[in-house]
């Protein structure tokens, strides 16, 4: 996807997107699309700004959630409400080549997800919203490329992990003004712990969300990040979900603490977590939630040159093993049976140069003992080692597997092994842990490399390890990958520069990844 950036491009990514009102909107002369006169609505329903999605070589998907009162269930009237949307070629809608109507339902929050067909392969496009005379932010995305094409160059941001009360989304401003193709976010987009008094920035409410309306805004209240709304409106997002957008460490339908919360309450909160989710992610229709069950593990084709498998490492997980032999065991899976085959489908068939796998949790082992013995996290695949294992006997049979993870608040870049117990074992692929967005604020890095630095030796698959926030970015052609890690000065201010703190390297047909 390599192309020059046209100077309305660059003021775009300079300026952000400009709220434009109703007289603005007459002046740019939106066509209406014919509907029944409708009563007025509150003033400013698109404070929760516009995204878009799950590219297709032909479609993407344009969402909007209408929210007057973010941080109050949201402040619409209880019906629908018509909202239009329109696409066009260029930033002032001089050359519209799409248009429609959605109905925002408050059974869905009055949220907005247009699944827009009809678009040609690898081209930018803008996007906006209208109703009730109101016009919403303008969106740029962009379409997957042709899905004959191999060459070029698909530009990935990597984030996962932004909480609010730890720190600024201040990464984000520098994402923006890389401009990637599109932004992979492999989960924690909210955390439910409670608010905080000495937080940076406090968390709405007076507990966790255990209610829709409760995880509503909490999620209203991080889309009002004005750098998370801003990268929104600049890229298509793809987005799966890790633990903190439900419950601390869950699996399947079991909570972190059973003992305090029942089976049937645990349910409910997940039905109300997984709409909510729906509610504020740019992802199709068949992501609709069925009760406390959602569809979020699917796959995306960018031409021949990469295809992405997006995991669901939380729904069909085995609870969590407690002990090193619970965590061999042969029957215990993170991804489930279906999800299983499914990948493995993907990978074996796949046309592309580089097979992506976003899973939400590190695959390669962390050895956390220093010296003989292995200890681990559980939480992670090294809880589901049997799994692991075959999956990386699979990979050798796999074209230019790497997997992109989040979760562990730290970059953390390995190479993936055969068999992990054997430090002689062959490589097979590689992975990268991207860092936190926030979690975890302006952590100490002398104190970090104390405690870490000695596992280096117990782990010789690490490549890289790290402790800044930020986030990881790839520019992926056919000969390799090349990525960046890049780190803000702060995530304690909202404004901070950002540089690159290393550059690594992944060569097609050779597996693994090294440091530049």
């Amino acid at each position: 996807m390599e192309r020059a950036v046209s100077s309305d491009r660059r003021r775009f990514l300079t300026t952000g997107a400009a709220v434009l009102g109703a007289t603005a909107a007459a002046q740019l002369g939106l066509p209406h699309v014919a509907r029944a006169i409708e009563p007025p609505l509150p003033d400013h329903v698109f404070r929760l700004g516009v995204a878009s999605g799950d590219p297709l070589p032909d479609g993407i998907v344009l969402w909007t959630r209408l929210a007057p009162d973010p941080l109050h269930g949201g402040g619409m009237p209880d019906r629908p409400v018509t909202v239009e949307w329109e696409v066009a070629e260029d930033e002032r809608f001089r050359r519209t080549v799409r248009r429609g109507a959605a109905r925002a339902l408050p059974a869905l929050g009055h949220s907005v997800h247009a699944d827009v067909r009809g678009l040609r392969p690898g081209r930018a496009y803008w996007y906006r919203f209208r109703t009730g005379g109101q016009m919403s932010p303008v969106g740029r995305t962009r379409t997957a490329p042709d899905p004959q094409g191999s060459g070029g160059r698909l530009r990935v941001a990597l984030a996962s992990c932004q909480n609010w009360q730890q720190g600024y989304f201040t990464p984000y401003a520098d994402m923006r003004a890389q401009d990637p193709d599109v932004v992979l976010f492999v989960g924690d987009y909210i955390y439910e712990s409670l608010p905080a008094a000495g937080a940076v920035r406090r968390h709405e409410g007076s507990d966790e969300p255990y209610t829709l309306v409760q995880y509503r805004n909490r999620y209203a209240q991080y889309r009002t990040d004005p750098h998370l709304a801003a990268m929104h409106a600049a890229a298509p997002w793809v987005v799966t979900f890790d633990d903190h957008e439900v419950d601390n460490d869950y699996a399947g339908q079991v909570p972190q603490d059973p003992a305090k919360q029942s089976h049937a309450a645990f349910v409910a909160r997940l039905t109300a977590a997984y709409q909510a989710y729906y509610e504020h992610m740019p992802v199709r229709a068949s992501a609709i939630p069925k009760g406390p069950h959602i569809q979020m593990y699917r796959r995306l084709d960018f031409g021949r040159l990469a295809r992405l498998n997006v995991l669901d490492t939380r729904q069909f997980r085995s609870d969590q093993a407690t002990t090193q032999s619970g965590a061999d065991s042969a029957s215990a899976t993170m991804l489930g049976a279906r999800q299983k085959q499914w990948l493995l489908d993907g990978l074996h068939r796949s046309p592309a140069r580089w097979n992506l796998i976003a899973s939400q949790i590190m695959m390669a082992e962390t050895d956390l003992q220093v010296g003989p013995g292995k200890l681990w996290y559980y939480d992670a695949w090294d809880g589901y080692q049997a799994e692991r294992n075959a999956f990386m006997k699979e990979f050798t049979k796999v074209r230019n597997p790497v997997v992109l993870s989040g979760d562990r608040h730290l970059t953390m870049v390995s190479d993936l092994k055969r068999d992990f117990a054997d430090p002689r074992s062959a490589v097979v692929g590689a992975e990268f842990v991207g860092t936190s967005v926030s979690s975890g604020g302006d952590q100490d890095l002398a104190a970090f490399h104390r405690d870490w630095d000695p596992r280096k030796a117990d782990n010789p698959h690490w490549k890289l390890i790290d402790a800044h926030r930020g986030y990881h970015l790839f520019d992926i052609r056919a000969d390799g990958i090349d990525a960046q890690v890049r780190v803000p000065e702060t995530v304690l201010r909202p404004e901070a520069a950002s540089r690159t703190f290393a550059r690594l390297r992944v060569e097609a047909g050779r597996p693994g990844v090294r440091l530049v």
